[in-house]
């Protein structure tokens, strides 16, 4: 469905593909996604109730964890209930500014996500390399703030990227993909669309970029101190304390970068192996990290079942 170059009114409203390629299949692609996400709710709730009812884990570290939690339940249920609706019932149509609130909580919450997870490199580093003043630096006040910025930075920069949606002037109402993804949307503008494409890759490579050296030069310390302890055990428990935060860190930044840089380069990766890859980054994450974390925290998994009540005492 197309619009003319000289048309002055932009569409009401888009209509999303799903998966190219993938579309006799979308009915049975849908039963994985809503399994996945009705494992992000539950182990992210879970997370939340854990750390709320057991005063010992209110510590910067739990704390920092609440946060992730929330946010990957913002970004899932952002994208995946109308997913669902557009692969089960066909529900392909979006409004513009349906739309354009998917783009603003997916790419704001993600790079949100990103400056949490660099608060949680830094609190691991006051732990390990600043262990006496570690009560003082990370206070609940001194969380919150930090929690605080975050969000701040995260939506703050990706508000422009938003906004500049409503300058363009638009093609074609078909959007190659199974959400708002800002490139998907900029790319059926007739025209134009070059502070859409400077922008988007300035800030995303600010946030990523500046929270990636961070979280190295954090880690780089820590590896510091680590190897200068004299005992096996003391360097393997330390190791252990940041196994889950590292594996959290690859899970959230490499399949974001190369969905990212595939959009916008990868003309050689298919089209419907890259958009699935998409879908899946905003649900496997989210549904994997309470799963890291409680096998590596031993107060969460027994808070959890006492929760559900699996706990013989």
């Amino acid at each position: 469905m197309k619009l003319t170059n000289h048309s002055h009114q932009n569409p009401t409203s888009f209509l999303l593909m799903g998966i190219p390629g993938l579309e006799a299949s979308h009915f049975w692609i849908a039963f994985p996604f809503c399994s996945m996400y009705a494992l992000v709710v539950l182990g992210n709730m879970v997370v939340l109730l854990v750390v709320h009812s057991e005063p010992v884990l209110h510590q910067p570290m739990y704390l920092f964890l609440c946060m992730l939690s929330t946010i990957d339940l913002v970004l899932c249920t952002s994208t995946v209930p109308k997913l669902l609706a557009l692969f089960w019932a066909k529900d392909a149509e979006i409004t513009f500014g349906a739309c354009a609130a998917q783009m603003f909580f997916i790419h704001g919450f993600s790079a949100v996500e990103s400056g949490i997870l660099l608060a949680m490199a830094f609190d691991r580093y006051l732990a390990i390399c600043r262990p006496l003043p570690y009560g003082l630096l990370l206070s609940p006040e001194s969380v919150g703030k930090l929690g605080a910025a975050a969000v701040l930075r995260g939506l703050g920069l990706m508000t422009p990227l938003t906004c500049l949606l409503a300058r363009l002037r638009y093609c074609s109402r078909v959007v190659a993909h199974s959400y708002c993804e800002h490139m998907a949307v900029v790319k059926l503008a007739c025209g134009g669309t070059q502070p859409n494409n400077i922008y988007g890759i300035i800030a995303a490579t600010l946030v990523v970029g500046t929270d990636s050296i961070c979280i190295a030069v954090s880690y780089a310390l820590i590896l510091r101190a680590v190897l200068g302890l004299s005992s096996k055990e003391a360097r393997a428990k330390t190791f252990g304390t940041c196994g889950s935060h590292l594996g959290v860190i690859l899970l959230f930044y490499t399949p974001g970068l190369f969905s990212f840089y595939t959009q916008r380069f990868g003309q050689h990766v298919p089209r419907h192996i890259h958009i699935l890859l998409a879908d899946l980054y905003l649900v496997v994450p989210p549904m994997l990290n309470p799963i890291i974390y409680g096998m590596k925290t031993k107060q969460i998994w027994d808070g959890a079942l006492r929760l559900l009540k699996w706990s013989p005492a």
